[in-house]
């Protein structure tokens, strides 16, 4: 085949024409503008033969995968919000023409079928999909701050309704074969050894376009004027609780949709267009596209120079819910055996039970079979002995933050495992390097920073310390993507890079706090900045007495500024703990929340809301941002570009902000250092710019 193609149209005997899709040079399928002056031969030669043709057949000789999307570097390249908006235009213009052939077109799908690959599909006249695992349907431009515009907005909801639409465009949800199924997104779900021969046999229906028959809900919610009114002022409610007004792309998509159900199709392509090009140029998107280049770089990278060694079974020490979480993803998602070792069968239980739990909820979902749960269960075992340690490869501990006990575990390790075992530490605070003070074989010591919940937050820290194998790092890297994880490498420093730049942040919300601002102002101003919960919130989460633990360690290794108000010791001295006992700031019942208005008293507070929320905001934040500039000059993270990843994955510092330093580079360094010093002047010394700042202010430099 030519290097230089992307789509390959045969004829076969039956008359039935094949448009067969394969970037090349790339492991993906992507959409490039490039390929419309290839489309446009394809046409003329199905022009020439539409006679003869009984039908089109698309289809991606890729083994793995159908088209993954647009190839978003081609919006990067866009200069102006109408060049974007002529990319969508040329996009919908093609498979309009795909949509117009005059006999039956049928898209065969196997592996991911996303954003453009999906519009490519809706404008077929029928869909047929392998039921694989690796069949994924979805439309995700909401998550780069865009949304479907090359025809997505206006062909889905006039295929499976409007509310299953607004649920699959404003989500970014990605569907497996049997739900796309359920929801009339594809018309057929087979074996991928037969998927060609039933797209085949689709060809007999002809040209004849049916729609999903609606339900009687459907019908009335947006078959008329008053119910679609209903329907887009409860979507739009629901969508700003979530976005709080931080993500244009989703008011857009509920805008376009609105658009073209009420004014028809040709208005609604136009208007998806203009809003497309729009939405390319806002901040929000660009931040967004820029977590997905560097994730997606990462991807590629494994942390060190050296091969990383496979991993074929792993043991896990605790079995409390971090060490529960480490088996699930790593027997779920990396398909490795995993034994759980504890000082009790309690323990050991409390785990499999969690992770029981987790996959009986695929099960219902029909994600996995009975059979699948059983096959899973099974690769979990557990005990308090030593049973199966000289077989891991890896053994990763979970255990309290306790400095001689993480020891012991290294010493037990290094008894009982192979000589070449990994020994990877979950520790959130203590030096990697004082873990590994006693060890025979430093060398096979790493940090492996999991957040809580472990089984859903993305991030991990691999932290080396100085005696660290190259070969264990790579290995550590590799271990933790097959987890399903983004892994950053931090050096060896307490606190290492998430929780270091947090516990500044944290300090100051209880400064605030302590100068009478109520918790719910608190909270809520650092939500509506974009914070996924509020740092009051997030305390009674981790748990205050793991608070006051991490605390006095960062004191101790990095000094005086990260000392906060002392307000620990009340709190735990009257029992409250945060969520997990049921109290602490808030009050928990089940799973409603509120604030416990005892708690004022207790530290000799009398609440009023003063200060405006963004000061309020931006007060929180300022000092998290100083930490990540120390960070940085530190060789603690190995770049912004890290240094955003892991502030966004480990935090969930604001995803449209871009990560810490993207946001600096956009309010302007100089700008930032003049804020900080009004800070220090009204609240302290500890809002002081660090040197990087000044530097970097002073020569006009910039992070990116």
């Amino acid at each position: 085949m030519s290097d230089d193609k992307a789509f390959y149209l045969t004829i076969d005997s039956d008359n039935v024409a094949w448009l067969g899709i394969d970037v090349p040079n790339e492991k993906m399928n992507t959409l490039q503008a490039a390929f419309a002056d290839e489309m446009k031969e394809v046409f003329a030669q199905l022009e020439e033969q539409k006679s003869d043709l009984k039908g089109l057949i698309v289809h991606s000789l890729k083994p793995d995968n159908f088209i993954a999307g647009a190839d978003v570097r081609m919006l990067d390249a866009c200069t102006s919000a109408s060049e974007a908006q002529n990319l969508a235009a040329e996009g919908q213009r093609m498979f309009q023409q795909l949509s117009d052939l005059p006999f039956p077109v049928v898209a065969a799908i196997h592996g991911p079928c996303l954003g453009g690959g999906l519009e490519l599909a809706l404008a077929c006249d029928y869909r047929v999909c392998s039921d694989s695992d690796a069949t994924r349907l979805g439309l995700p431009e909401v998550q780069l701050g865009l949304l479907p515009g090359s025809g997505g907005t206006q062909r889905l909801p006039r295929l499976i309704g409007l509310l299953p639409s607004l649920d699959l465009i404003l989500t970014g949800k990605q569907h497996r074969a049997k739900k796309a199924k359920k929801l009339g997104v594809v018309d057929a779900s087979v074996p991928q050894t037969i998927l060609l021969d039933v797209a085949k046999k689709f060809l007999d229906k002809g040209k004849a376009r049916k729609a999903k028959k609606l339900s009687k809900k459907e019908v009335l919610m947006s078959g008329t004027g008053l119910g679609r009114k209903m329907v887009f002022e409860q979507a739009q409610k629901k969508t700003h609780a979530k976005t709080r007004g931080n993500y244009p792309a989703a008011d857009a998509i509920l805008d376009v949709i609105r658009v073209g159900l009420e004014k028809g199709m040709a208005r609604g392509l136009e208007y998806e267009a203009e809003r497309f090009g729009q939405l390319v140029m806002t901040s929000e998107s660009k931040s967004l596209r820029s977590i997905f280049f560097a994730t997606t770089e990462m991807k590629k990278e494994s942390g060190s120079s050296a091969e990383p060694k496979g991993i074929g079974s792993a043991i896990v020490l605790g079995g409390g819910l971090m060490g529960a979480g480490i088996t699930h993803v790593s027997v779920a998602k990396a398909k490795v055996p995993v034994r759980i070792k504890d000082v009790s069968n309690d323990g050991v239980l409390n785990a499999m039970n969690y992770n029981y739990k987790l996959f009986e909820k695929q099960r219902k979902r029909r994600i996995i079979s009975k059979a699948g749960l059983e096959s899973k269960m099974l690769q979990i075992s557990g005990g308090t002995d030593h049973t199966g340690f000289k077989h891991a490869d890896i053994v990763i501990e979970a255990v309290f933050e306790d400095l001689s006990l993480k020891q012991k575990m290294v010493a037990d390790v290094e008894q009982y495992a192979k000589p070449t075992t990994i020994f990877a530490t979950n520790t959130s605070s203590l030096p990697i390097h004082q873990i590994a003070e006693k060890a025979q074989r430093p060398e096979n010591i790493v940090g492996l920073h999991y957040f809580s919940p472990a089984d859903k937050m993305p991030l991990v820290e691999v932290i080396p310390h100085d005696k660290t194998s190259d070969e264990t790092i790579a290995t550590a890297v590799k271990f933790a993507r097959k987890q399903g994880k983004t892994a950053i490498v931090v050096k060896d420093c307490a606190g290492f890079y998430v929780n270091r730049i947090l516990a500044p942040y944290m300090n100051e919300a209880a400064n605030v706090l302590l100068s009478n601002e109520p918790i719910e102002a608190l909270d809520n101003a650092l939500l509506n900045f974009g914070f996924p919960v509020g740092p009051i919130t997030l305390l009674d989460e981790v748990g205050v007495d793991i608070g006051a633990k991490i605390m006095p360690i960062l004191v101790e290794e990095l000094g005086p500024r990260f000392q906060g108000p002392d307000v620990f010791d009340t709190l735990l001295n009257d029992g409250r703990k945060g969520r997990k006992v049921g109290k602490g700031f808030y009050s928990y019942k089940g799973k409603k929340k509120s604030v416990d208005r005892s708690v004022y008293s207790l530290l000799g507070l009398k609440p009023e809301a003063k200060m405006a929320e963004k000061d309020l905001a931006i007060r929180c934040v300022l000092p998290m941002l100083n930490e990540a500039v120390r960070c940085l000059d530190e060789g603690i993270i190995r770049s912004p570009r890290d240094g955003d990843i892991g502030a966004i994955f480990g935090i969930g510092f604001p995803p449209f902000l871009g990560g810490p330093f993207r946001y600096l580079d956009a309010l302007g360094l100089e700008n930032v250092v003049k804020l900080m010093n009004e800070h220090a002047e009204k609240y302290g010394d500890r809002f002081a710019p660090c040197d990087g700042l000044l530097t970097r202010a002073g020569l006009g430099e910039t992070f990116y």
